[in-house]
């Protein structure tokens, strides 16, 4: 009989009280405490109730964090992340390109799809791509790497429109013709495309029917960052046997959760309401 190794759960960083290696407890407590405030913490009293401290060590680690710039305090409100936190998160982005903290999810979904993926984003009136990966059907699409189409007519351009306002999606769909001029979707006008904005960003999805090219569908996805705003999209794409009306609809979560995942690699949060 196999037995497999059982691998022990580690302690979280932000536990104070968690065991670790002499020397680290500070460290800890100091993070816990801008995790405290990050929270929603804002004074000392509140913050000693979240992590468990002693008032005077929280004191201490508090100063301290001020001094450095990870927190503020500011009069009136209490302690706040301070710019400190602001300009890493700004490196720590810029560290990882979205293309590459994006690979994974990918992967992912083309290995349980089987369709080709697209990474897009948004460059002016266009749709600029950052990572394509074929799908295993034995289609060929026009969209590659570095590639750019129009924003209107393809289905992460629409996904990566999904927060803007109608007179926008007017001057872009004046200006987004199909690649292909065969594309049945691409005739459609001002107000079936309206429409069909509105219904998607209600649902926080969008679709391709057609509407560049010829016999293509795709549905599409934003991806969001941790300002909540639309920064990339990404879509899973095939023809139209392969990809019915009834699979689209059912692709959906599925897309959106890839999309919610890679969201929170940038620090994007569900608002529960």
């Amino acid at each position: 009989m196999t037995v497999t190794p059982q691998i022990p759960e580690q302690p979280s960083l932000l536990d104070p009280d968690a065991a670790a290696p002499a020397g680290t407890q500070t460290l800890m407590r100091g993070l816990a405490v801008v995790q405290a405030v990050a929270d929603g913490a804002r004074d000392l009293k509140e913050i000693c109730a979240r992590i468990g401290v002693a008032r005077s060590t929280t004191h201490r680690l508090a100063s301290c964090l001020v001094q450095e710039r990870y927190l503020r305090a500011l009069p009136g409100v209490g302690y706040v992340l301070g710019p400190k936190l602001i300009e890493l998160g700004f490196q720590a982005r810029e560290a990882f390109p979205m293309a590459t903290l994006a690979r994974p999810y990918l992967d992912r979904l083309a290995e349980l799809t089987g369709d080709t993926i697209h990474l897009a984003v948004r460059d002016s009136n266009e749709v600029l791509y950052l990572e394509k990966i074929p799908g295993k059907k034995g289609l060929e699409m026009r969209s590659r790497v570095g590639h750019r189409m129009p924003l209107a007519a393809t289905g992460v351009g629409k996904a990566l429109l999904l927060d803007a306002d109608e007179p926008q999606w007017k001057a872009l769909h004046r200006v987004g013709a199909p690649v292909s001029s065969r594309a049945p979707g691409g005739q459609q006008g001002w107000e079936a495309f309206r429409d069909r904005m509105r219904d998607y960003a209600s649902q926080g999805y969008a679709f391709d029917l057609e509407d560049n090219e010829p016999s293509i569908r795709c549905v599409a996805a934003p991806v969001r960052d941790a300002t909540s705003g639309i920064v990339a999209a990404i879509s899973v794409s095939s023809t139209v046997p392969y990809m019915s009306l009834e699979r689209m609809r059912e692709m959906v979560p599925v897309v959106q959760g890839a999309a919610a995942a890679i969201s929170a690699e940038l620090g994007w949060k569900v608002e529960r309401g």
